[in-house]
């Protein structure tokens, strides 16, 4: 399986039977007019079968920018029919206020590739609670928020990853020089061995190429 980072939360999953695109974003300009810098590259030329959004908020739910007339599953909760088979999508919070202050996101799980994969969206909350933890079950490729803000910080997103213990992890949602909020990644970088941290050239990376990586493996995407 392909995987390629646009930006923020947006990741596109190129499998041998299927596409899927997570958390796609649109225009941004409105944030521009509220002072935030979003500069990453706008999302052109890709289409897909499937697009998930994990929530309403606009830097995640630009679906308009994916073309091939895909399916859409968007901030819904279920076990749901898709043209890759059932995406587990379970209910969550963007805040630790049980959604009084940022409202409610979606964690999608699915399988592609024959690789399990789970994107967190702006997943807020202080921990998974334990019927969300059994919703999620098995976890190899996880996508999870490390910038802080308005989701978990580092600290919360290791304990997670050591919750869910995937093979890989790649983190989302975090400062660059693209964007001018949120915490960097440093923080859970700094927090792994350095062994298990693999800081790639391209913002693009196939999942056979890390076959024989250890358990816990946070690979990190070049910014696009």
């Amino acid at each position: 399986m392909q995987v390629e980072w646009y930006g923020q939360s947006a990741f596109c999953l190129r499998g041998d039977q299927a596409t899927v695109f997570i958390d796609p974003f649109g225009d941004v300009s409105p944030m521009a007019a509220r002072g935030l810098q979003f500069e990453y590259p706008p999302i052109t030329g890709v289409s897909a079968d499937l697009v998930l959004v994990t929530h309403e908020h606009l830097d995640h739910n630009g679906v308009e920018a994916v073309s091939g007339s895909p399916a859409v599953l968007r901030s819904t909760a279920g076990r749901l029919e898709s043209p890759i088979g059932e995406v587990v999508a379970v209910a969550s919070e963007h805040d630790d206020a049980a959604g009084t202050e940022r409202g409610p996101n979606t964690i999608f799980v699915f399988e592609l590739d024959g690789v399990r994969v789970c994107h967190f969206g702006d997943f807020g909350q202080a921990s998974l609670r334990p019927r969300q933890r059994e919703a999620i079950g098995e976890v190899e490729l996880l996508f999870l928020p490390v910038g802080g803000g308005p989701t978990i910080d580092a600290e919360r997103a290791l304990a997670t990853a050591e919750e869910l213990a995937p093979r890989w992890i790649v983190p989302m949602h975090y400062r660059t020089p693209r964007i001018g909020f949120l915490d960097t990644a440093d923080g859970l970088l700094e927090r792994m061995p350095e062994a298990s941290v693999s800081r790639l050239d391209a913002p693009a990376f196939d999942t056979a190429t890390l076959s024989s990586a250890e358990r816990l493996l946070t690979v990190v995407p070049a910014v696009p």
